[in-house]
Parts: structure tokens; sequence; C-alpha cells
């Protein structure tokens, strides 16, 4: 059976210095194909789609589209070309509407003086309906990441692509959301038009896609018909070895250990009520729940970083006054956001005052920054969590996914924790750095800390966590441990009403 190839890259080469991020690639795109694209992070997936979109030119190496030489300079170009980008990162202007946002780059080249907005927000409404409510006159500012995502995909829709490029499109989507995506994907594809997608979460490659390719040390690595591999097949290709687990070997029944933490009563009226549960020495404790259950805004009221909430908390034994995050950091509880490249790092920071930037105390001299002590602080504990970089002095936008991760969680570890609240760990972080990130937070349990994990995805909860708690409507619906932490117990608890079929989609 013949192909119409619409995208061709042959031998494309690129390097960064003396980094070589891409080594004689080849890569096709067929005409209505949706063609995953997997590997760990710096494998080169994002340097080839630069190359694509014109952000970044190849030192070597030939881009064909439709069979005839292109030479895409610019995004711009690559947009006249009918290539269009959802990037990983948001990229847009939060002090402007939503609607002007999906058709900024229309309003620019229009020669008209003045801008009809009612028009405007019609046309956007019109778009985002396919994909979820979100008010196209709502200043971007405003919107939680993800509908700020869902904007980024409906500005790509109403451009006239014939290649769209979905960089981790759905890292910050509800499970609504996602499916809305994955439809509007279908009907993408049966149009003729051809899709990238690049995502850690294998249960969307072999649920939506046709191909999927594997990159390793920017090199193209192999091609399958999803059809025909596995996904511990891919995740072999992509480490480049056999994996054999992705998680370490759970502590065992911690019934006789020490509670740690202890939450009594907590309620924040509008969002959770009446949350209690313990955690005790050597455990993970994990929440569970749709998006939107109140997981995380649980984690945050008990570190105090948001919600005006009743109850108690008591850290080893002892009753703990929380007003400000500040004093829930003097008494070792920290929390770890899901944002982390909006609230867990400083990304034109260096690395080591990342590390040093809730600990300046120990770092500091008559008010004053001690950068030999700030580096002595960064080695240690960055040694501790096996943070791969260049030079301390880096900023952290140099670093992978999940050695920015490392950061992190390297900046929490450097106040002597004795609490961490970790909020999707491993979200945007590829398959060998999870399993390395799951064994530190094991390590870090059985050194006597105490660790809850919340996470979407049920596998990463039912390999690490000891226990699980399940939240439903801001309460706790009930407990999971042992041979009863299954998708299927977990979800049920999470929606009783809801479909397993469609909750185990939740989970991914």
């Amino acid at each position: 059976m013949e192909f119409d190839t619409i995208l061709e890259l042959k031998n494309i080469s690129k390097s960064f210095g003396p980094v070589q991020a891409l080594n004689g690639v080849d890569f096709d795109l067929r005409r209505g194909e949706i063609h995953a694209i997997v590997g760990e992070n710096g494998a080169g997936k994002s340097t080839l789609m630069n190359i694509i979109d014109g952000i970044v030119r190849p030192d070597s190496g030939e881009i064909l589209i439709d069979g005839e030489p292109a030479h895409i300079t610019s995004p711009a170009v690559a947009q006249r070309l009918g290539i269009g980008f959802v990037h990983q990162e948001i990229e847009l202007c939060p002090d402007v509407t939503v609607a002007e946002n999906i058709f900024m780059a229309a309003t620019n080249s229009s020669r008209k003086w003045l801008m009809d907005y009612a028009a405007l927000e019609r046309r956007a409404r019109d778009v985002l309906r396919q994909l979820g409510d979100v008010d196209p006159g709502a200043l971007v500012r405003g919107l939680p990441i993800s509908h700020q995502q869902l904007v980024e995909i409906a500005k790509a829709l109403t451009l006239d692509c014939r290649v769209m490029i979905l960089d981790e499109p759905t890292a910050a989507l509800t499970e609504r959301e996602a499916q809305a995506l994955f439809v509007i994907m279908r009907s993408l594809a049966a149009q003729g038009i051809s899709i990238i997608y690049i995502s850690h979460r294998l249960a969307e490659i072999f649920g939506h896609c046709d191909r999927v390719t594997v990159f390793r040390d920017g090199k193209h690595i192999v091609t399958h018909d999803v059809a025909e591999t596995t996904p511990t097949e891919l995740v072999n290709s992509m480490v480049g070895r056999v994996l054999d687990s992705q998680y370490p070997d759970k502590q065992g029944d911690e019934d006789g250990s020490a509670v740690i933490l202890s939450v009594r009563d907590l309620t924040e009226r509008r969002r959770f009520r009446n949350i209690s549960f313990e955690v005790r020495s050597g455990e993970i404790l994990g929440l569970a729940g749709l998006i939107g259950a109140g997981r995380s805004e649980i984690a945050k009221a008990i570190c105090r970083l948001e919600g005006d909430v009743t109850g108690e908390v008591h850290l080893n034994g002892r009753r703990v006054k929380l007003r400000h995050y500040q004093d829930s950091i003097a008494e070792g509880i920290v929390y770890l956001s899901e944002d982390r490249k909006g609230d867990g790092v400083f990304l034109d920071m260096s690395i080591a005052a990342n590390v040093s930037a809730m600990s300046l105390g120990k770092v500091s001299r008559r008010g004053l920054i001690n950068h030999r002590l700030e580096r002595q602080l960064a080695e240690r504990t960055g040694r501790e969590l096996r943070l791969k970089y260049g030079h301390l002095s880096d900023d952290v936008s140099t670093l992978s996914g999940g050695n920015q991760q490392k950061v992190a969680l390297t900046k929490l570890l450097s106040v002597d924790p004795k609490m961490i609240f970790l909020d999707e760990p491993t979200r945007g972080v590829d398959v060998g750095a999870k399993a390395e990130i799951h064994g530190i937070l094991r390590q870090l349990a059985r050194d006597g800390i105490g660790l809850v994990v919340i996470s979407s995805e049920l596998p990463e909860l039912i390999g690490v966590c000891d226990r699980v708690l399940v939240i439903r409507d801001g309460e706790i619906s009930g407990e999971v441990t042992g041979d009863d932490m299954t998708e299927e117990q977990i979800m049920h608890l999470a929606s009783i009403s809801a479909s397993i079929s469609g909750l185990q989609q939740e989970a991914v």
C-alpha cells in the first residue's frame, strides 16, 4: 500500500555548541495521520519540531513538503506553508482577552483601524465550543492553566493548517477537555490534516495515534505502526535498555510507625469539608480523584498557600498554628507545585540560586549572599537527588524537564522538611526520569520524611504509594491499600456514576 507523504525530513543534523542535538535524523509524515513522537527529555524531539516550525535552522539536511524542497526560515514562513505548532509552554498575552489571543495573527495582519470586539468574541466562541467552556471575553491572566492550554489549541485550529504539531497538549487538561481534543484530532485527520503528537503518556499514543517514532540521544531509533508494538517495547527503545520497573519496592506494613502528620476536620466552605488523615513515617500517601475534586486545594490549604480554612494540623504529635506559607516552611511542611515552570523554579536564575531560594539564611552572612556557601548547598542537596547539570551557574532553563523537577525538589529539601506535598511530581517528565524520581521519593520516605503524592496518573499512584485516599466533591470518599489498590477501585470511589472505561482515561 502506498502512502501520500506530506512532510519529509532527510539527514537533519543540528548542534548547539558542543552538544549534538540531532544527528542525521530522517522522519516522514503521511497525509491524514496522527504520528506520535516519543523519547526521553533531551532526545531531540523539541529541536526537530523547532526546525519544522522555523524557530531553529538545521546545520544540514533537507526538508520536503509535498515532495518539494522547503526552506523554513521562520514561524511565519512555516505558517504560510500550512504548519501550526501548539507549544507545551503557554505563549499567550496575559493582559488581553481570550478572543484577542486566538485571532492575534489575523488582527496583526489586518489593515482595519478599529477592532470589532463583539465579532471577534463570536468567532472565538464558535472555535472554543468544540473544546470546552472558556469565556472568550475573559482576560487570559485570570484563566487556570487548563483553559490557557485550550486557548493555545484554539489558536492553531483557526489557522489553515495542513500539518499541526501538538507538544504535550493534554498535560494540563481535564479528562473531558482531553477527550474533546482527541475527537477534534480524528476529525482533522479525516479531513487530510496531518498531526505530529508529542506525549509522555503512552496510553494516549496507543489510544489515538497511527504511527509512533522513537528518538534517543538526537537520533531516530525506530518507527512502528502503533498496532504492531507494545508500551514495553517503546519504553525500552526510549531508554536504550530494558527498564524492569518504573517503581521501587514499597516499605511494607507501616501501621506501627510513628505519625508524622495528622490533619483533623480541615474545612474550606466552598471547596472541601471534614478532611482528616494521617501520614506515617516510612510511607508514601497518595491523593487520588478527578480533576476539580479538591486534591490540590487540600494540600495548598494545609500549607496555607491559599484558602480560609478551619481544622487542626499536628506535626509529630504537636499542634502547629499556620497562618502563612512562611509559617509552614518554618515548621517543615512544604509544597511542590504542579506548575513547575510557573511556581516550582525560576527559569532565568542559576541552579545554585534556585536551590537556596527558600533557605537564604543558610547561605547569607550579614545580609549578603555568600556564593561559596550557596554552591556548597546546591552541590550537597543536588548530589542526593542525582541532579545532572553542566555548571551550578547555568540557568535552570538549560536543564531537561526531569532535572528542572529535581531542582524544584532540591529547593524544598534545602529547608530540611519534615513533610512534603508533591503535586503531579512527574508531569511532563520522560519515563527514565520518572523512574528515577520515584526512587528518590521512596528513599526520602525511608529517611523519615512524610510524603503525600497527588497525581492524575493512577498507575503512578498505585506503583509509588503505600495507601491512597480518594477525594470526591471535596470529601474523602474512601481509602485503598494492598490488593484493593486497583484503578477500578480508585475510580469507583472517585466517581460512582461514571463508567469505568471512561474513568480509566482520566488516569493517563
